[in-house]
C-alpha cells in the first residue's frame, strides 16, 4: 500500500496532468469555434448581443410605493422592505405610500 505522501504526490501529479490536457481540448475547442464563425460570418455581437447591458427580467419594475422619508421605491412585489415594516409600526398603511 502506498504512502499518504506517495497518494499526494500522485495526486498533484494527475492535478497538473489534468490542467494540461484541459488547456489543450480548450485550444482546440476555441480554434474549432473561430473556424465555425469565420465561416458563417458570425460576429461575437451575434451570440451575445447584450453585453455589457443588463438583462432584464420579465414582471413589472414600475414603482407602486415609495418611502415618503428615504424616497425608496418598491414595486409590490418581492420580500417587502424595511421601511414598509417601519411605516405599518407608525400605524400608517403602505396604501399612504401608493405612486399616483
Amino acid at each position: 500500500m502506498a504512502s499518504y505522501q506517495e497518494l499526494m504526490a500522485q495526486i498533484e501529479g494527475l492535478k497538473r496532468q489534468a490542467d494540461d490536457a484541459r488547456k489543450q481540448e480548450m485550444a482546440g475547442a476555441i480554434a474549432e469555434i473561430k473556424r465555425i464563425m469565420a465561416e458563417y460570418g458570425i460576429d461575437p455581437s451575434d451570440l451575445f448581443p447584450a453585453r455589457g447591458g443588463k438583462i432584464k427580467r420579465a414582471g413589472s419594475g414600475i414603482v407602486k410605493y415609495r418611502d415618503p422619508v428615504s424616497g425608496q421605491g418598491w414595486s409590490g412585489r418581492g420580500r417587502r422592505p424595511g421601511w414598509v415594516a417601519a411605516l405599518e409600526a407608525q400605524g400608517k398603511t403602505i396604501e399612504d405610500c401608493r405612486v399616483a
